[in-house]
């Protein structure tokens, strides 16, 4: 069954008010007003910054074509780039369209399976993408008829069946991306000829179809993409955002990001995430995130992604020790197949990351940024910090052929500065050196005898 591109008439303005959670329902006086000024304030629930790994999962329609980018529909119908027009030329029938695609998108995963291979990640969060641009819905959305994983394609409700298995595994939690925006819904496209003065599609697609998702869902992280060149005034941000922290069933534990509307990214939010693949290699001043892609160059699956176009696990954990050292959280990224397949190579990075962290977590969860974030002699070298516990985690990414460790950043005392490298466990011997920072002696260990092989970590006790 094909499925149309307009989810039906629009309601009347004044019913569709109604339905939308009335401000101040909650009883008492809101603690968050509607501006930014107020909702910047909000302080970023505690288990966020904690957490500092999670795996997003870009799954819907754009998986069944899988060919170039999740932004499939975009660049064959819209831009007509000549190599997807080609591949579907060549593999469709001519009156072939995209809703054509929705029947395929046979999601025949199994979540438990899914939650177990994302908990033996280490990650402590899964985001998934609730709705990307094309609109498809991978729960039975009221405000998308027959243009959702339960109307159309699996019949099931992918967002409840993750959910329950996600929050059945300890330590990790359950969020949801959502796409604003719908690159061909004709509500949007009238409003934005309107230069977004009239208001159609959020009034009667965007707004109702985000309550929905909350109240029904809950889920912790709430990731917000797509504003179509929209502000923030047209989508309405600003009150959702104050029902959200408000009165929502996950007004305590939920984090946002900073995509509301143009110009509010790496401005206003809950965490910043600036652009996407955001690595500064500096301390920033506000909670922020690195969404990136263990794919190079998509973040739905390819059948066309080569060997070499996937990053290698030296280069994610490099990704996780910049990241984390420097204030950030990593949010990495697999593309599941049409049927709920999580391809060999997503699969491998996963537990590669999982060893690695079981190993070295403690140099990366629970930690804050230290007072140098890598070091001045020596390349690759990250450093995290627990205060509380006086300790400095010095992670270097190349093993020195010579044995020795060479860390200009720590002040120690003889005496009192104790080092171990984390999963090996004895106490190494270090000198000072003659202006700042320690020689450290590495032990000598057979390849088979390394804690991991992909990087290290180095606690540092009683060092300033």
């Amino acid at each position: 069954m094909r499925a149309p591109k307009l989810p039906g008439p629009a309601l009347p303005l004044l019913i569709l008010v109604l339905l939308l959670p009335p401000p101040g329902s909650a009883g008492g006086p809101a603690p968050f007003d509607p501006t930014w000024e107020s909702l910047d304030a909000r302080q970023l629930p505690a288990w966020f910054d904690k957490a500092k790994f999670g795996i997003f999962i870009h799954w819907g329609v754009f998986s069944v074509p899988s060919f170039g980018s999740e932004w499939f529909w975009w660049y064959w119908q819209k831009e007509k780039i000549p190599a997807y027009v080609d591949f579907m030329k060549n593999n469709y029938p001519p009156d072939f369209t995209y809703e054509d695609f929705g029947p395929l998108f046979t999601a025949k995963f199994d979540a438990n399976q899914w939650a177990d291979i994302l908990q033996a990640s280490g990650a402590k969060y899964v985001v998934l993408t609730s709705k990307h641009h094309e609109g498809f819905t991978l729960w039975g959305s009221e405000y998308s008829w027959n243009w959702n994983a339960v109307d159309v394609g699996p019949k099931r409700d992918i967002i409840k069946e993750l959910a329950v298995a996600v929050r059945n595994r300890t330590d990790l939690r359950f969020g949801l991306y959502y796409s604003l925006f719908e690159w061909f819904h004709p509500l949007f496209l009238e409003d934005e000829s309107s230069l977004f003065q009239k208001r159609q599609y959020p009034v009667s697609k965007m707004l109702p179809e985000l309550y929905e998702l909350v109240n029904k869902y809950q889920p912790e992280v709430l990731w917000a993409d797509g504003d179509g060149g929209a502000p923030d005034t047209y989508w309405k941000s600003l009150d959702f955002l104050a029902w959200l922290y408000n009165e929502s069933p996950v007004r305590d534990t939920v984090v946002t990001n900073d995509r509301w509307g143009a110009g509010s990214i790496c401005k206003h939010g809950g965490y910043y995430t600036c652009s996407d693949r955001y690595n500064p290699g500096h301390l920033l001043p506000h909670k922020w995130e690195n969404c990136m892609t263990i794919d190079k160059f998509s973040w739905g699956y390819r059948r066309n992604a080569g060997i070499a176009d996937y990053l290698t696990i030296e280069e994610l954990v490099k990704q996780l020790v910049q990241t984390v050292s420097c204030g950030g959280n990593l949010l990495m990224n697999i593309g599941p197949t049409q049927d709920g397949t999580i391809s060999a190579i997503f699969k491998e990075r996963l537990k590669q990351m999982g060893i690695w962290l079981k190993v070295n977590g403690e140099a990366i969860y629970e930690t804050y940024a230290w007072r140098s974030q890598n070091d001045t002699v020596t390349p690759d070298v990250w450093y995290t910090s627990k205060p509380k516990d006086k300790l400095v985690y010095a992670m270097f990414l190349k093993w020195p052929i010579s044995g020795q460790l060479f860390l200009a950043q720590p002040k120690a005392t003889l005496g009192a500065t104790k080092v171990k490298l984390l999963g090996h466990g004895q106490p190494l011997h270090w000198t000072p050196l003659k202006e700042n920072g320690i020689k450290v002696d590495l032990p000598q260990l057979t390849i088979h005898q390394m804690p991991c092989q992909w990087g290290w970590a180095l606690a540092l006790t009683n060092v300033t």
